[in-house]
């Protein structure tokens, strides 16, 4: 049995996004030979909400290490909240003890909380250990560099440059990448060519069977009150200025639809979880464009993020999913499996180079309309018509081809690759 060292700075009961992979896999890493350790922040000296229900869908038995970090309350007086930075030293020092006894063959970072990573090739050179970095959004995002001052997001220019320095220390001694794009990986490949070689994998968030399972057996109670008599259309996740297209797109085939069918006043449109701020301090960036094409009244926008469970157990309760995607080709919905388990009437808007558009066709899981492409309006408007004229009826989804994106085959899919890793460490 092989040991890994999971660097997950969020861990539940913190309800974050980028945790969930390690979660979602813990079940199951031994069953493929691996046997694996967390090391995390303790969730007090976290600023997200927590979900206590999360820590009933761990294994029993799972090594978990926990560290403190340094206080916001003095950290922010120096411009720092990222609780990457703010417990480095801590998760250093962590793993030091750890690596120190020498059992580990692996390092693997699982985390949007990039400042941590540089921990890998600190760790490398210290213990000879190689490290893979799971790489679920562009660490160093040039994206913003393209939209005006006002799109860009806080303290951007600092954010920035202390990403792209700290992306250029660490991914060129990077032994394995894997990421939910292969884009992002082609994109690190061509910047740092020291690494061109490197086994790598594109491998999307599992499907946890597991999670829908514990919500039929615990029943989850709603903080938000859904309008039976409504038509529900809800998204659940992120929000932001990269998804202006889609979210035009989608208000606008709407409008034309309330213009000229009597059903689409029935419509009500969920966005919930939009923002990664802390709650009732997030911005709403998609009620914005549903005012520009006059639907506001049909739209209710959350920006608090709510328990994972709420989550699946609100996807179950929606008459129709709906996902717009970001301007972003490479942008995969990392909750698109969810989505499908749910077993709803699904609506994805997205850009025509996005994996989510050949996963969603070729499993026959739902309506894909392509925002960069012609008529793309005209598309999503009759898509809306054929969801509700058939309404409640759900897509004949292929479910014998969704088997190989279960978190269970995806998790053997990982630890296919660390071997792959190890193997071509100990030949370099």
């Amino acid at each position: 049995m092989k040991k890994v060292l999971i660097v997950s700075p969020h861990f539940p009961p913190v309800n974050a996004a980028d945790m969930h992979r390690v979660r979602q896999s813990l079940p199951y890493f031994e069953q493929f030979g691996w046997e694996p350790t967390v090391l995390c922040v303790d969730p007090k000296y976290v600023e997200m909400a927590k979900d206590n229900v999360l820590l009933e869908s761990l294994p029993k038995k799972v090594d978990i290490h926990m560290v403190s970090a340094f206080s916001t309350k003095y950290t922010r007086k120096l411009g720092l909240g990222n609780l990457g930075l703010r417990a480095f030293y801590q998760l250093y020092k962590a793993g030091n003890k750890l690596l120190k006894s020498g059992d580990f063959d692996l390092v693997y970072f699982s985390t949007t909380m990039f400042a941590s990573m540089p921990l890998g090739r600190l760790w490398k050179k210290k213990f000879n250990i190689p490290f893979v970095i799971d790489m679920q959004d562009p660490w160093r995002n040039d994206y913003y560099l393209t939209v005006p001052k006002e799109e860009k997001p806080p303290k951007f220019w600092f954010a920035y440059n202390l990403d792209k320095n700290l992306e250029r220390f660490t991914i060129p001694k990077v032994d394995g990448l894997i990421s939910v794009s292969k884009g992002y990986i082609d994109m690190l490949k061509t910047r740092y060519p020291k690494i061109k070689n490197i086994p790598a994998k594109t491998l999307t968030f599992g499907a946890a069977v597991k999670d829908f399972e514990f919500i039929d057996n615990h029943p989850i109670p709603l903080s938000i009150t859904l309008d039976k008599s409504k038509t529900n259309f809800i998204y659940i996740g992120r929000g932001g200025h990269d998804m202006a297209k889609s979210l035009s797109v989608i208000f606008e085939a709407f409008k034309n639809g309330l213009d000229n069918n009597d059903a689409f006043k029935n419509f009500k449109f969920w966005f919930i979880g939009t923002s990664y701020a802390p709650d009732g301090e997030g911005e709403k960036t998609i009620t914005p464009i549903a005012q520009q094409f006059g639907v506001e009244a049909f739209v209710e926008e959350i920006t608090d993020r709510k328990p994972y469970f709420e989550v699946l157990t609100l996807l179950k309760a929606a008459n129709v999913i709906l996902i717009p995607g970001s301007e972003d080709a490479n942008y995969t919905a990392s909750k698109l499996y969810p989505n499908l388990l749910a077993k709803k009437p699904l609506l994805c808007v997205f850009h025509s180079n996005s994996s989510v558009v050949s996963i969603v066709k070729d499993l026959n899981a739902g309506d894909v309309v392509l925002f960069d492409k012609e008529k793309a309006v005209e598309h999503c408007l009759e898509s809306m018509k054929t969801i509700i004229t058939q309404l409640p009826k759900v897509p004949n989804t292929n479910w014998d081809k969704f088997k190989p994106f279960t978190a269970e085959a995806m998790t053997k899919v990982q630890c296919d690759f660390f071997n792959t890793v190890l193997k071509s460490y100990t030949t370099s």
